[in-house]
């Protein structure tokens, strides 16, 4: 969902250059999905693969909630996915009310209508709901947008820098 390439499988515990170190601690925003954010500084990165023993004593504190809610954490803090959802969403009711529209009247010219009213009504009610969706789905666009920039991130990260002394 993310525009950022976040690697499975990874821990929390790693090793960071200084040039990393210095990156991360130049962002302003203060809900940190860390994961997210050593993706997010693209420096150039290494795997270090090992088997994982089982835990000798205690017992996780990370219950199925709180993982959610960790995932919610991510794709909110990286993704604008489930705000486009909603014109999405309003897209296609609008062209289900549309079909159906359309249905309702090669049925009514064919066999009439046994219910009157309630076609129109249904289709109306459809394509509004539809346009209300997609409106909030432009909503959520610029939503979306303004999140991004609230955040200060910098437009790009310099990893080194030389003086030149001539």
């Amino acid at each position: 969902m993310s525009d950022v390439e976040i690697p499975p499988d990874t821990g929390d515990f790693r090793l960071l250059s200084r040039p990393t170190l210095e990156a991360l601690k130049t962002l302003p925003e203060r809900r940190r999905f860390m994961k997210g954010l050593f993706a997010w500084v693209g420096f150039r990165t290494a795997n270090v693969y090992y088997r994982r023993e089982p835990r000798n004593a205690g017992k996780t504190k990370w219950n199925y909630w709180r993982l959610w809610n960790f995932a919610l954490e991510g794709i909110t803090s990286f993704s604008q996915v489930p705000l486009q959802l909603a014109s999405y969403l309003g897209f296609l009711v609008s062209a289900f009310a549309f079909l159906y529209a359309l249905s309702l009247v090669i049925r009514t010219l064919v066999y009439g209508n046994p219910v009157k009213g309630y076609p129109s009504m249904m289709v109306a009610m459809l394509f509004l709901g539809g346009v209300q969706l997609m409106a909030l789905g432009v909503i959520g666009e610029y939503l979306g947008r303004i999140y991004e920039e609230s955040k200060q991130r910098p437009v790009y990260l310099i990893r080194q820098q030389w003086d030149n002394d001539d």
